[in-house]
């Protein structure tokens, strides 16, 4: 983890302001340099000015050591080197003063106004004592060297800190903001890395939900019709042979469908394993998000799916095995007849099997009507059985149901957009409708 500005800030490992010991020792050994200059330049100071010697040094040393809370309020540290510069004291803390004041992350024109204070200044007390030196004769040079000397002091006291404060200030706030950007980038990419696991746990649900919707269509169906023709062939086995042999192939028919059937969803299933294997192997070394996992899986069983059907031209012989196991049912369909989109044509063919496979299961022996409705924008399917002659048909088939059958035909409606109602009717029955957009 990088560490912001905000921790940074609060992270004070040293004393007082200082937040750390090595920058109070440094500001302690200028501030020590300064009070021995400015001290120093306190005796000529004295002796200038007609005040005792004693006077002079302390007033040196305490100027000198302001230095000491150039971190704290440059400001101030900059107005008393300004102040003391008719004396000819504090070069070494105009110098660090402004630089301090430069980096600080104060306003422009107040480091602007102080700086120019600072040049004028020094500027002015140059100019006074080159002028003096030339009248005592000391200097010998012509008149143009005054204010040359009071300008390029002036500019060589204050310009370079200045500029080397700014340079320094500007590089500190940038590397503050690189370091805030960072740790933004940081914190989105844990945001993404959660989104992303829940994208994966979503998608890893979503994939289990829709493998078991299609493992109860594809089996429910074909095992529930070989429980109808395995009692009817308990029932005919002793009065009609041929029957009962014809209703055993059946049998043996559909129970070959039925493991071809599931055998492919296991191919699917295992051919997605390794496509998440691949692509978990490929994510640990190329760090790829984990919803990529479950959407490989998903886009390879759509595949398969996609590839064998079901389509809507096999109704007849859905139908036709219905009717072989002893079901009283009947195709009607309007409209033109043309081909769908693959998951559409898949509904459609899903809602017929299933409201067929109840009907074995809860209605054994009721006429059934299935119609198919080809419209200009939609498609529309409905199974509508009548009473059951017997009612307790059902129970002697002792077909098992898990509840599942009507949420799952709604789920593959409404994902598409569709309308799906289900319920009994007036006459005793029981009646499925689904329209399904057709775009």
């Amino acid at each position: 983890m990088t560490t912001t500005g905000a921790d940074h800030a609060t992270a004070v490992t040293g004393p007082w302001w200082w937040s750390r010991w090595r920058s109070a020792v440094l500001d302690g050994a200028l501030a020590l340099v300064s009070a021995l200059e400015c001290g120093a330049e306190g005796i000529p100071f004295a002796r200038d000015a007609g005040v005792p010697l004693s006077a002079g040094i302390v007033f040196g040393l305490l100027a000198g050591s302001v230095l000491l809370l150039r971190r704290k309020w440059p400001i101030a540290v900059v107005l008393v080197s300004i102040a003391i510069t008719p004396a000819q004291m504090g070069f070494l803390m105009g110098i660090v003063g402004l630089y301090t004041l430069a980096a600080a992350e104060l306003p422009r024109r107040i480091i602007v106004a102080l700086a120019g204070m600072s040049l004028l200044g020094t500027m002015i007390v140059t100019f006074v004592r080159v002028k003096q030196d030339m009248a005592r004769g000391d200097l010998t040079l012509g008149d143009w060297f005054v204010p040359f000397a009071a300008v390029t002091t002036s500019l060589g006291l204050t310009a370079p800190p200045l500029l080397l404060g700014l340079y320094v200030g500007a590089r500190r706030r940038l590397m503050e903001s690189l370091r805030e950007r960072a740790d933004s980038l940081e914190r989105e990419l844990q945001l993404l890395a959660e989104r992303a696991e829940e994208r994966a746990e979503w998608a890893r649900g979503e994939e289990r939900t829709r493998i078991a919707r299609e493992m109860h269509d594809v089996v429910a169906h074909r095992v529930s019709l070989m429980v109808v023709h395995a009692a009817a062939l308990q029932a005919v086995a002793r009065k009609d042979p041929e029957k009962a042999v014809r209703n055993a192939a059946l049998v043996g028919d559909m129970g070959r469908q039925a493991l071809t059937e599931l055998r492919e969803m296991l191919g699917v299933l295992r051919s997605g394993e390794s496509t998440q294997r691949r692509t978990a192997s490929s994510a640990s070394s190329a760090a790829v998000p984990l919803a990529a996992v479950g959407v490989a899986a998903a886009v390879a069983a759509s595949r398969v799916a996609e590839e064998e059907g079901p389509w809507l031209s096999e109704l007849e012989e859905l139908i036709g095995q219905s009717a072989a196991a002893g079901m009283a049912v009947d195709l009607s369909v309007e409209g033109e007849v043309r081909s769908y989109a693959v998951q559409i044509e898949q509904t459609a063919y899903r809602v017929v099997q299933e409201a067929l496979t109840n009907v074995h299961k809860h209605a054994a022996g009721a006429k059934t009507h299935v119609r198919l409705a080809h419209r200009g924008v939609e498609i529309a399917m409905q199974v509508e059985n009548e009473p059951p002659p017997e009612p307790a048909s059902a129970a002697s088939v002792g077909l098992p149901s898990g509840g599942n059958g009507l949420l799952g035909m709604r789920e593959r409606v409404l994902g598409l957009g569709g309308v799906f109602v289900s319920g009994p009717t007036d006459a005793g029955g029981f009646r499925v409708s689904a329209v399904i957009p057709a775009v």
